[in-house]
């Protein structure tokens, strides 16, 4: 399943198809969620998503449910069911797309290197498992499942793993593409 996951992205890294993934990336991280945690904060400074928080105790993650209040709650869980579900399969394909495309131009076809185009995913995955904890946490608010929320705490961080780890294989896309002159390597 992985390999032809891997396959299609190589088989679908066009540069205009990238280029419209960037744009798309840009209005979700650069405008649109920060238009949603600034209305998610109101008057109140400090709130943030809990998906952006990593490592964060049960006790912090209850807290900024509460700090949400009565009109933030369901804003988020809203935003977690629309939003937040788009965004993900953006970044999914931008990055799958722009790491396939890099090390198609920095890496003989032959590279163990290649498969790793298909790290995205497990961002997206965790992703969308931590968005369903989410929505999860803030329904049954007041209740406090403390499992529920270590739960939450794992799945972010490794989503965070995945993201971070995309990040650097597009930056070792770019050094490997810039040697080879961005030439298709065979």
């Amino acid at each position: 399943m992985f390999k032809n996951i891997s396959k299609r992205f190589y088989q679908w890294n066009k540069g205009w198809l990238i280029f419209i993934l960037f744009l798309l990336d840009a209005f979700f991280s650069g405008f649109l969620l920060p238009l949603v945690q600034a209305m998610m904060q109101g008057d109140k400074g400090g709130v943030q998503p809990l998906d952006l928080m990593l490592f964060a105790s049960p006790t912090k993650i209850f807290g900024m449910i509460n700090e949400y209040g009565e009109y933030g709650r369901p804003f988020y869980r809203g935003v977690e069911l629309t939003v937040d579900i788009i965004y993900p399969i953006v970044y999914l394909f931008f990055f799958g797309l722009l790491i396939s495309w890099l090390f198609q131009r920095g890496f003989a076809s032959t590279s163990p290197m290649r498969k790793f185009n298909i790290m995205p995913l497990g961002a997206w995955f965790f992703d969308l498992l931590e968005n369903i904890v989410i929505v999860i946490l803030l329904s049954v608010f007041p209740s406090q499942p403390t499992a529920l929320a270590w739960i939450l705490t794992l799945i972010s961080t490794i989503k965070w793993f995945f993201a971070g780890t995309s990040i650097l294989l597009i930056l070792i896309g770019i050094i490997m593409a810039t040697k080879n002159k961005f030439k298709i390597q065979e």
